[in-house]
This record gives structure tokens, C-alpha cells and sequence, in this order.
């Protein structure tokens, strides 16, 4: 048999007809799209030097990507919803691979701040994408699959942290933007092709282990619309920001504050010093988090596991507080922010699918995604804002530990109890009218 372009691209569409295989293509995309966010911090001081800008201007492109990211993320992923995950992950990859490229060119920060916002595009659309399509092939076991597709987002860049921070040291940050945006550009291009939704007819068919798992009362599909009324959204996405901010602060800061306090020279191996010992540290530890508590959420609960993670994000914020001119707890206090961090991206993905279906599973994950955005205000600028006029890093970090303890508290005294109303209600087949009114309902 002689196989041409058509039996090549019909053995791949059957062969991914396997929601195991959507999930692989979806993780190789998250790591391809890992490294804009989570090794920004590397490309911070380099930059401010050669733009002869104040670090609190420089960060204003993260924050920039970080608004773009998320707060796009409903139209992307309405997209994905319309016309699947394929051609936006490919369309994506190329505003990825664009951003990198034209940050290496730019010489003025207008340019650094357009180059760096339209790769937070393109993240936002692989992210959302991907997430999307590994909660509608794996409706039994939301926890399982998001943790499972966000965790590659998380480990994705810890591969590349010694890499890219050696082509900045040698070559110039220039060099490394432009040389790993061709890559990461040409990578995400070619693993969108494969990506299939689950199809009840035709050739790809839905397979038979995706019935397995506990019988539930499945939740009615509700538009974006239907969801942003719910009282549970609303407070879901205020707990969100709060949360959010703790782990992009550690995120976007880390560099600069190690620098401030000193560790970030100190060798912990030859040829490996503490900064990108934590930096590998930090993206593993949220990596092996994700699946973690998407694992645990499927077992006790999305509102308990919030609470666990959130409790333990509040107390190593804290820790580095109070440890972070020593080496140990500074690697140690911020991995310990990136393992309670990494539940948010799982447990709130997977509690929007049970609360309100999988059929816009991709476009309401991206509305309470844009609750990332908003936190990146304050993390990124607002921080450095914070520290220019306390000249000290302490007050920033007291910030992360209340917003923790805020966000713990409300879980506790109105979301858990607001869910499982909404629980009993759906168990004895109510409407689900009420859901909407929540926030009116005074409970």
C-alpha cells in the first residue's frame, strides 16, 4: 500500500481518536508555551540595563503579557468552542513565536511592551485551548485531566531555565529571545495539527473509558452568559485574585529579590547557583502540584482542596518572609508558594466544569481566567511600585500573606456552603434558576 498525505493524516486522526493521546498533545503544547511567564524573571534586569529603564517600567511588559494572557482568554475561548482547539493552538504558537522574536529586536520599551503583550496572546490561546480540550475528553475526571495539562504549563520552563539563562550570560538576552522564539513557535505549530475535540459521530468517536468513573448528577450546560450571574462565579473569581497574586508576585520577582537580599550568587552545585536551583525547583514543584491536587479535588472535594493549598500558599509566603536572606528558605519558602499556587490553576478550572457543564467548558474557564489579569497588576507593577516607595521588599510580601488568609476565609464561609446548596438542588433535580440568583439570595 502505498501511503500518501491523506492516509498519513487519517492514521493520526484515528490513532488520536484516544482521549490519552489529546491529552499528550495538550501537554506538549503547555511546556512549549512555559517559558514566557516563568523565565521572564531571568530577562528583567538584563533588559532595564540595555533600555536604561527603571525595573518597575520593565515590568510593565509582564504585566502587559500577563493582561493579554488572560483577559483574552473568553474570546479565544469561544474560538476554541466554534472551531476547535487546532486552529488556535497553531495560531497561538505563532503570535509565541513572534512575541520572542520581536522582544530580541526591540529597542525602546513601546516595542518591548507590543512584542511582549502579543505573546501573551498567543499563551492565552494554547492555554485556554489546551484546557479546555482536556476537560471535554475527560468529563469523569476533571481534577485528574486539568492537573495533569496545567502541570505541564508549570514544568515546562524548568527544563529551560539553565539553557536560556546561559545564551543570556554568553550571548546577550537578545539572543535568547530570538533563538528560542523560532523554536517555541515551530513547536507549537506542529503539535496543534492532531488536536481533535470528542466527537460523538463520524470517525472519531468518544471512547468507552470515558464513561468510566462515579456517577453524578451531571451539571446543565450554561453559556458564559448563564455563568457570570451565578453568585459562585463571582466569588470564586474575588478568591482567584486573591490567590493569584501571592503566586504571581514569587513568579514575576523572584530574580530581584534575590538580588536584594544577596542568594542569588550562591553556589549550590559547580556551574548551578541558587537562583536557577530555585527557579528549576520552584516550576517542578508547581508542575508535580497541579496533578496533585487535581488528584486530591477528585477525591475530597474542590472547596476542601482550596482551602488545604490556599492555607499552605498563606504560610511559606510568610516562611519567606521571615527567611529570605538565608539560602535554604529561600529555595525552600518559594517552592513551598509554587506547590499551594499550582492548585489554583486545577481546582478552579475543574470546579467551573462541574458547576456548569462541559459543553463551553473552554469559554468559561477563559472568563474566570481573566482573573489572572487582574492579579498581574499588582504582582508585577504594583509590586515594584510597592518596594520603589518602601524601599523593602517585606511589605509586598506581608500583602501575598493576607491575600492568602482572605481568600482561605471566604472558601470557608460562603463558597463551600454556597456549592453545596447548589449540590442538593441539582441532586433533587431542581432548576438550576437558583444558581443564577445566588449572589441575591443573602446565604
Amino acid at each position: 500500500m502505498i501511503w500518501n498525505r491523506s492516509h498519513i493524516l487519517t492514521w493520526i486522526a484515528q490513532r488520536m481518536s484516544n482521549r490519552r493521546a489529546q491529552l499528550a498533545a495538550a501537554v506538549v503544547a503547555m511546556i512549549a508555551i512555559a517559558s514566557p511567564q516563568y523565565t521572564w524573571t531571568l530577562f528583567t534586569i538584563p533588559v532595564s540595563k540595555a533600555l536604561h529603564a527603571s525595573l518597575s517600567d520593565i515590568q510593565i511588559a509582564f504585566t502587559l503579557f500577563v493582561v493579554a494572557q488572560s483577559w483574552f482568554v473568553p474570546l479565544l475561548g469561544y474560538a476554541v468552542d466554534r472551531f476547535g482547539a487546532r486552529i488556535v493552538v497553531a495560531l497561538g504558537g505563532a503570535l509565541v513565536g513572534l512575541s520572542w522574536i520581536g522582544s530580541g529586536l526591540a529597542t525602546s520599551l513601546l516595542q518591548l511592551y507590543i512584542c511582549y503583550a502579543i505573546g501573551g496572546l498567543g499563551v492565552g490561546a494554547v492555554y485556554g485551548a489546551c484546557l479546555g480540550l482536556a476537560l471535554k475528553w475527560f468529563p469523569d475526571r476533571r481534577g485528574f485531566a486539568a492537573g495533569i495539562a496545567v502541570g505541564a504549563y508549570g514544568s515546562g520552563a524548568a527544563l529551560l531555565v539553565v539553557p536560556i539563562r546561559r545564551v543570556i550570560e554568553t550571548e546577550g538576552y537578545r539572543a535568547a529571545f530570538l533563538g528560542w522564539g523560532v523554536l517555541l513557535g515551530l513547536v507549537l505549530i506542529a503539535v496543534a495539527r492532531p488536536m481533535v475535540p470528542p466527537l460523538t459521530s463520524g470517525r472519531l468517536r468518544v471512547p468507552a473509558d470515558r464513561q468510566k468513573g462515579p456517577k453524578a448528577v451531571e451539571p446543565p450546560a450554561c453559556t458564559p452568559t448563564q455563568m457570570i450571574r451565578s453568585g459562585a462565579f463571582h466569588l470564586m473569581y474575588v478568591i482567584s485574585v486573591l490567590v493569584m497574586f501571592g503566586g504571581l508576585l514569587v513568579g514575576a520577582q523572584l530574580k530581584p529579590l534575590a538580588v536584594a537580599y544577596g542568594v542569588d550568587k550562591v553556589v549550590v552545585l559547580p556551574g548551578l547557583d541558587l537562583l536557577s536551583f530555585t527557579l528549576m525547583a520552584n516550576l517542578l514543584t508547581a508542575a508535580m502540584a497541579r496533578p496533585f491536587w487535581g488528584i486530591v479535588s477528585d477525591r475530597i472535594g474542590r472547596e476542601l482542596t482550596m482551602i488545604v493549598a490556599f492555607s499552605l500558599g498563606g504560610a511559606a509566603i510568610f516562611g519567606l518572609l521571615e527567611t529570605v536572606r538565608h539560602p535554604v528558605g529561600f529555595a525552600a519558602f518559594s517552592s513551598l508558594i509554587a506547590f499551594g499556587w499550582g492548585a489554583a490553576f486545577v481546582v478552579f478550572s475543574a470546579a467551573i466544569g462541574d458547576m456548569f457543564g462541559n459543553e463551553y467548558a473552554a469559554s468559561n474557564c477563559g472568563v474566570h481566567y481573566t482573573s489572572k489579569g487582574v492579579a498581574a497588576i499588582f504582582a508585577g507593577w504594583g509590586a515594584a511600585k510597592v518596594l520603589e516607595v518602601t524601599g523593602s521588599w517585606l511589605p509586598v510580601l506581608w500583602i501575598g500573606v493576607f491575600c492568602n488568609g482572605m481568600a482561605v476565609l471566604l472558601i470557608a464561609l460562603f463558597l463551600r456552603p454556597m456549592v453545596a446548596r447548589i449540590v442538593r438542588q441539582r441532586a433533587a433535580r431542581l432548576p438550576i434558576a437558583p444558581l443564577g440568583t445566588a449572589v441575591h439570595s443573602g446565604d
